[in-house]
């Protein structure tokens, strides 16, 4: 087999293409043949040495990727329900970036109709994501206002087809003129496009008594006002610090990173008090261990999928050995929708 692996943290430079035996799945793993690996900006700050999860599981040297798509080509003796030759995709805690993945039996799943492998190998990551953001984390009402940051890319993707379907009233904000069309594709009603609006005036024109919630994986350049627009019991839900990491470099200017880190406001458990408002905050990488939540979130999700209550976003294609354009055109923030790698 052939994997991505990083021996120490630091700039795509570190993603070093290394041959190993192919693995032998034990008990209850499934050994799979990918033919596509999703690419989350995750895995960036996996390579660059600040993944939390990464450095409690695994350590270095690490192989990057949590979804992936491919054919059983070996069963653990445990394993009786999947047979050898089925096509599937799933998620895994790290080790994605290969040309075989072995994976927990509960953790691999069949391909829908009429999917592509490389739209499944894009689908877990960022649907689980946003899944467990607004239906496991809070109670979201229809017509609600729900702002998404990031709403070209893959989780804000998939967090404007779920609030689609179920009924929200969504504002996509964008970073660049030709994300607008990608959002609005994905169901969002309004979309602001922050390089030519006033993101803060726009949100207050489309939600002037603030919104219901506001979803947000930038971190510290629009945490603080993320809050402030709110509505009295609403929700800020934070899943990820992009803003803190560079666009353009691959690893990231330690003075900003400290800085920002000072920067990152500290919310008040008193003030939420007084003004019903509430932060929510989660990483699903630290979540592997809530079988039951994967379950229920992934049955719905799929029968979503199968009877087309929700789609899925662009995807674009790259080599495995073309990985380090992959994590470039990721870090500068211009992708649209949902990145894999073909091995």
């Amino acid at each position: 087999m052939r994997k991505i692996v990083i021996h120490r943290p630091g700039s795509f430079r570190q993603l070093k293409i290394e041959s190993f035996p192919d693995p032998k799945p034990k008990g209850k793993e499934v050994l799979i043949e990918t033919k596509a690996v999703g690419v989350n900006y995750a895995d960036c700050v996996v390579r660059m040495g600040f993944y939390s999860s990464a450095k409690k599981y695994v350590g270095w040297p690490i192989t990057p990727g949590f979804d992936f798509s491919g054919i059983v080509t070996d069963r653990g003796k445990d394993v009786t329900d999947l047979a050898i030759g089925t096509q599937v995709f799933g998620v895994t805690r790290f080790n994605g970036y290969a040309t075989h993945v072995v994976a927990p039996r509960d953790q691999v799943f069949p391909i829908p109709d009429n999917v592509s492998f490389s739209q499944a190998a894009g689908f877990p990551t960022i649907y689980l994501t946003a899944y467990y953001a607004i239906h496991m984390t809070v109670k979201i009402f229809p017509g609600s206002i729900v702002l998404v940051h990031s709403a070209a890319g893959g989780v804000g993707s998939a967090l404007l087809q779920l609030g689609k379907a179920a009924g929200w009233y969504t504002i996509g904000v964008v970073g660049s003129a030709h994300k607008v069309q990608a959002a609005k594709n994905m169901g969002a009603d309004i979309v602001i496009d922050r390089s030519r609006q006033d993101l803060w005036k726009e949100v207050k024109r489309h939600a002037p008594d603030g919104c219901d919630v506001i979803l947000d994986g930038n971190g510290v350049s629009t945490l603080r006002k993320s809050f402030k627009h709110l509505k009295p019991t609403g929700k800020l839900i934070s899943y990820g610090f992009h803003s803190m990491f560079p666009k353009k470099h691959g690893i990231p200017n330690y003075f900003k990173l400290f800085f920002d880190y000072l920067r990152t406001p500290r919310f008040s458990p008193l003030r939420m008090h007084t003004n019903n408002s509430s932060l929510v905050t989660f990483n699903l990488s630290f979540l592997f261990d809530r079988k039951d939540l994967l379950k229920i979130a992934m049955k719905s999700l799929v029968g979503m999928l199968e009877d087309g209550t929700i789609g899925l976003p662009e995807i674009t294609e790259y080599p495995l050995d073309s990985v380090i354009q992959a994590h470039k055109d990721l870090q500068s923030g211009m992708t649209k929708g949902k990145l894999v790698l073909i091995p």
